[in-house]
């Protein structure tokens, strides 16, 4: 049995999840001489990606297994956030976590792109 490639929606979510990142990193930069605050990152993302389950939607009578208007995409609202990492910015660090989030955007966005034309070669024949 063939299972549905969930690229796009994989995709999206790391691109969310680098977005929040790219905040964390930008707060910290920016108050990098506040002594009081307190660096901030996000969860790793397979600790993020691990809360979305995806189940099995009915959305015909006859579809097997599943009664219709039950199943769904479990984790919908589960965002990546920031989280308080404890001591003080180090600006190399925040520069080393922008460059990730950085090289990390731009293979998402070219694996996206591939698979997008995969796609539409596909489905022209």
């Amino acid at each position: 049995m063939m299972t549905p490639v969930q690229l796009f929606d994989l995709a999206a979510r790391q691109a969310d999840w680098l977005s929040v990142r790219q905040a964390a990193v930008a707060s910290n930069i920016a108050n990098a001489n506040v002594r009081s605050y307190q660096a901030q990152d996000v969860a790793p993302f397979d600790e993020h990606v691990k809360v979305a389950q995806v189940r099995l939607e009915a959305t015909h009578p006859e579809h097997a297994g599943v009664p219709k208007g039950q199943g769904a995409v479990e984790g919908e609202a589960a965002r990546a956030t920031m989280q308080t990492v404890g001591g003080p910015v180090v600006l190399e660090t925040e520069l080393a976590k922008s460059n990730q989030v950085r090289a990390g955007m731009e293979l998402n966005t070219a694996v996206v792109a591939a698979f997008h034309r995969m796609t539409l070669m596909v489905s022209k024949g």
